[in-house]
């Protein structure tokens, strides 16, 4: 069954909304526990990003089949200043803020595919899937 769920992403608080949700979709997607902490990191990772550079957007949790496999889709929106270098943003160690700059690079990192589009002045997407 292929369902889908929306999120609004405006403070600290929808971040621990939005990694309930990925864990509870996860968990009954029959993932285990170390997929279960890989997208649950990297989802918190992003909905991070959409809060602190993006301004806050939302999310979307997709649970997706191909043939006999089954995923979880996860896309975070924003309509901020968008990545004016995506290359050099996906790179780790680089930040424009406080953090650590693996954000980004990480949540590529711990998912099975992984899309960034973004256009300054026009915001930013991201969209990871992780394959149970």
């Amino acid at each position: 069954m292929v369902s889908t769920e929306s999120l609004e992403i405006r403070n600290s608080d929808d971040i621990v909304l939005v990694r309930q949700a990925v864990r509870k979709k996860s968990v009954a997607l029959g993932f285990g526990l170390v997929d279960q902490t890989k997208v649950v990191t990297a989802s918190s990772e992003l909905a991070r990003n959409t809060l602190d550079y993006g301004g806050g957007g939302t999310v979307q949790l997709e649970t997706v089949e191909n043939g006999a496999r089954s995923g979880l889709r996860i896309t975070f929106e924003d309509q901020g200043p968008g990545i004016p270098d995506i290359e050099l943003a996906l790179t780790d160690g680089y930040t424009t803020g406080n953090g650590m700059g693996l954000g980004l690079s990480g949540a590529k990192r711990l998912s099975h595919e992984f899309e960034l589009w973004s256009k300054p002045g026009q915001g930013t997407r991201v969209s990871i899937l992780r394959w149970k």
